[in-house]
């Protein structure tokens, strides 16, 4: 129903045609043939009293606003802007975005088109903002919120879920309130958006809360514009809304609504693993003080070493358990509320178990209703003396969750409450469970902040920044983009517009295949596009490679490194030619070898490239198990080097894997099973593993984590890098990093200070490399990408040693530099493609 202030406009009398009606001045014959000769202006007092006299000149005037504008209380927004400007006219949801209709004074007008844009509510983002004037409408006496109108095609953009804001907090907080503890409150300004979201226009009957009609109180509150829940979708409260219950494995109910809350406090409490059904899925939580408990949750889910994400109710607690820098801090209370890697306290409550291999900790605040109860509850429970003897006594009064995903190893984040009971089971202890469905699975947001650089350097993005696009260069065709075998997304294009999914993970199984083709046809469905094309990787054996040549589309492939580059150079809006270097683990190269410590000439307008130089190449015994056995890529790289007597190919440093050794000696030899990589992740691997730090891996990238971790900061030597005499393409000699950190090792310098110098080495000798091909082709644009730019190090070292020389690094700030952002890469240049084919 058409809602109204019942304001009008100002009156100018009866025949009003629109012009203001001049003042009668009565002059002499004499005064207005002067004036007729000689204009001036008259003077000041008068020429006030003229203008006071003169009404506003009324005008009407039509907006279209698109971007995320859409269950972001934009409507209520417009609405008061304009009513507090005295406007008339209409705001409604369209396909096109947000239309809106203001008629009245001129000024008013203007400045109603300056607060549109320019004191957006704050979950707003506008894309574009178009005005035309139109006809006046007679009549018209009051602004009105119109209903939402559909249509095939639309330039709304969604809103990612968001954490619940402080006004929320408050009524829950409030015993007078009927939203006391109600662990599903939300407003215009937060909560769930689009893993509840089925269609647009985003309005309640298109999300998951359509099963759950308002009651009274509620259905006020959603039709009064000036209330902040005016049009909240998931509006909701005990009477009306979503319900929590508490089962236990076998889905016996234990406990329901608030007590089921406190029950799963005490779960926790006594050192066992509850299931929460949360925003996007499931987390699995555990007391993250207990190292029995974090022992139990690792055993259980098959993690043996990969850190944990900690949640902590409020800042003064993460600062008990880390060191957060203020840029840190700044991540840490975004209204996006990721995991932000921050150095952990020594002499921190965390058990040990939470981050084994690094002195870092993943660390969020809550985001949920739902949990800011739980750790109240929590705390009561300390406070009231339930303080578990499993726990050290510095850690009986520190309420801190290890939230992990939902899932066992390499599998998608659980959805459903069915689905959880099934999966895990065997991991969980008890389940709190709710009946809000979550239409799509989005994991936590990982980053860390970056000394020296601005904005977030990401290692997974999903929740509250999924599904917002890059911003392309241009309008162009819709295509679909695959992604990679690891840390897949997938990418689908419209307008001007990228959109990249959320972390799906590892398509290692139909499981995780299953979350892939899920978000193909939700993007495809909610985008409400038809791609015309499909890109892939070069490989020929990935899921997505299947996948695409099976999806009835006309398929493109972009080799995995070549991808990487054009993903830096999109996300940084580079058109033309530019130096990539891409650093990361394995790619299948267009030569039929491993690729993975790449310098590439790309130009994104034109579409070319070509591989300018690369690492010098390790041996790989093994394939893949090499990349699990991280000792195997050492011995390979000694035996590249020389190193071991004619008469022996048996690595002497580990006797527990003498046959195993020997074995690797023989395919070195005989080159069977040995494929040659120039990558930079296994370069990593082979120095950790040399050192004796990581023998074996059970996450990727755990080696390099683990040599990063043991730098002495304190050294300044490089080794040296130099560049291979007459080899084309162009070697930088990565092997003698190798070689040098090897000779330091034998003439046992600490591992602290080899590993610093292998980091200075490799930076500078990528730096110099880049500088000079750089000064030879006449470029100064330098592209970064690639999974190993997740390294602290390097991600604050090598764009400072660019700087240095006089080059303009790109990196990655939107998307993850590792195999995340691929699909962008792919999507980018198959649009670009198209546009050259159908010109």
């Amino acid at each position: 129903m058409p809602l109204s202030t019942g304001r009008t406009l100002p009156r100018y009398g009866a025949g009003h045609t629109g012009e203001p009606e001049r003042p009668m001045i009565r002059r002499n014959n004499l005064q207005e043939r002067h004036s007729l000769c000689n204009p001036a202006p008259l003077p000041h007092r008068r020429m006030m009293r003229y203008a006071a006299q003169m009404p506003p000149t009324p005008l009407r005037r039509r907006f279209v606003v698109s971007g995320q504008v859409q269950g972001v209380g934009f409507r209520p927004f417009v609405f008061r802007i304009a009513t507090g400007h005295a406007l008339t006219g209409t705001v409604s949801n369209t396909s096109e975005g947000v239309f809106i209709e203001v008629q009245g004074p001129h000024e008013a007008v203007e400045a109603f088109g300056d607060d549109l844009v320019g004191k957006l509510p704050p979950l707003a983002q506008v894309v574009s903002c178009e005005h035309e004037d139109l006809p006046l409408v007679a009549g018209e006496t009051d602004f009105i919120i119109v209903a939402s109108s559909g249509g095939h095609g639309h330039q709304v953009l969604i809103s990612p879920d968001m954490a619940v804001c402080d006004d929320c907090l408050a009524d829950m907080r409030d015993p007078a309130g009927r939203r006391y503890r109600y662990p599903f409150t939300n407003c215009t300004n937060c909560g769930p958006r689009y893993t509840i979201t089925r269609s647009i226009p985003y309005d309640r009957d298109k999300t998951s809360m359509a099963c759950f009609p308002l009651c009274p109180a509620c259905r006020a509150e959603y039709e009064d514009p000036m209330d902040r829940r005016f049009h909240a979708q998931p509006n909701a409260c005990p009477v009306c809304g979503p319900r929590l219950w508490l089962t236990a494995r076998d889905g016996t109910t234990l406990a329901e609504g608030d007590y089921a809350i406190t029950v799963t406090a005490h779960v926790l409490n006594t050192g066992r693993i509850a299931a929460i059904k949360g925003l996007g899925g499931f987390h699995l939580a555990c007391d993250a003080t207990d190292d029995a408990a974090v022992t139990t949750l690792r055993e259980r889910k098959r993690r043996p070493h990969k850190p944990l994400a900690v949640m902590v109710p409020d800042m003064d607690t993460v600062r008990r358990i880390a060191a957060p820098t203020p840029d840190e801090e700044r991540l840490i209370l975004s209204q996006e509320r990721p995991i932000v890697l921050c150095r952990a306290r020594d002499d921190g409550p965390l058990a040990s178990a939470v981050s084994p291999d690094t002195d870092h900790v993943g660390v969020m605040l809550p985001y949920t209703p739902l949990h800011h109860v739980l750790f109240d509850t929590l705390a009561d429970l300390r406070r009231e003396g339930g303080t578990s003897s499993r726990r050290t006594p510095s850690a009986s009064d520190v309420c801190a969750l290890v939230m992990t995903s939902g899932n066992a190893s390499n599998e998608p984040i659980c959805l459903g409450n069915r689905e959880s009971l099934r999966r895990l089971a065997h991991i969980a202890d008890a389940f709190l469970l709710h009946d809000r469905d979550i239409l799509i699975r989005t994991d936590d947001s990982v980053v860390r902040a970056v000394q020296g650089e601005d904005g977030p350097l990401f290692m997974r993005r999903a929740r509250g920044f999924v599904p917002r696009p890059v911003r392309l260069p241009d309008s162009g065709p819709c295509v679909l983009a695959t992604g990679p075998e690891l840390k897949n997304t997938l990418c689908i294009t419209r307008n001007d517009m990228a959109f990249v999914s959320q972390h799906i993970g590892d398509m290692h199984n139909l499981e995780t295949l299953g979350f892939f083709r899920e978000i193909a046809a939700h993007l495809a469905d909610i985008l409400q596009v038809e791609p015309e094309a499909v890109v892939r990787d070069l490989h020929p054996d990935y899921m997505t490679t299947r996948w695409a040549e099976d999806c009835g589309l006309p398929v493109l492939a972009l080799q995995h490194h070549y991808a990487h580059a054009y993903s830096v150079l999109a996300e940084n809006g580079h058109e033309g030619p530019a130096l990539c270097v891409t650093l990361d683990g394995t790619g299948y190269g267009d030569d039929g070898t491993i690729w993975g410590g790449e310098f590439l000439y790309v130009d994104s307008l034109e579409l070319e490239h070509e591989r300018l130089a690369h690492f010098s190449r390790l041996p790989l015994p093994g394939g893949e198990t090499a990349i699990r056995e991280p000792w195997r890529i050492a011995q390979g790289a000694l035996w590249r080097l020389g190193m071991f007597e004619p008469d022996s190919r048996v690595w002497p440093w580990l006797p527990h894997r003498e046959e195993a050794s020997r074995m690797v000696g023989l395919m070195l030899d005989k080159g069977v099973n040995t494929p040659m990589a120039s990558s930079c992740g296994r370069l990593f691997d082979a120095v950790s593993a040399m050192l004796g730090l990581c023998e074996s891996i059970t996450y990727e990238g755990q080696a390099a984590i683990l040599l990063e971790r043991i730098q002495d900061m304190s050294e300044t030597t490089p080794y040296p890098c130099p560049l291979k005499d007459g080899v084309q393409p162009m070697v930088l000699d990565t092997a003698q990093l190798f070689l040098h950190a090897y000779v330091d090792w034998a003439m046992e310098t600490p591992p602290g200070i080899i590993a610093r110098r292998f980091h200075l080495g490799l930076i500078q000798g990528v730096a110099d490399l880049a500088a000079s091909l750089c000064g030879a082709m006449g470029l100064t644009t330098v592209g970064l990408s690639g999974g190993v730019m997740q390294n602290l190090t390097l991600a604050a070292g090598l764009p400072e040693a660019l700087r240095a020389r006089g080059l303009v690094p790109l990196v990655h700030r939107t998307l993850p530099p590792n195999d995340g952002c691929i699909s962008l890469g792919q999507a980018a240049w198959g649009r670009r493609r198209l546009q050259r084919d159908n010109a």
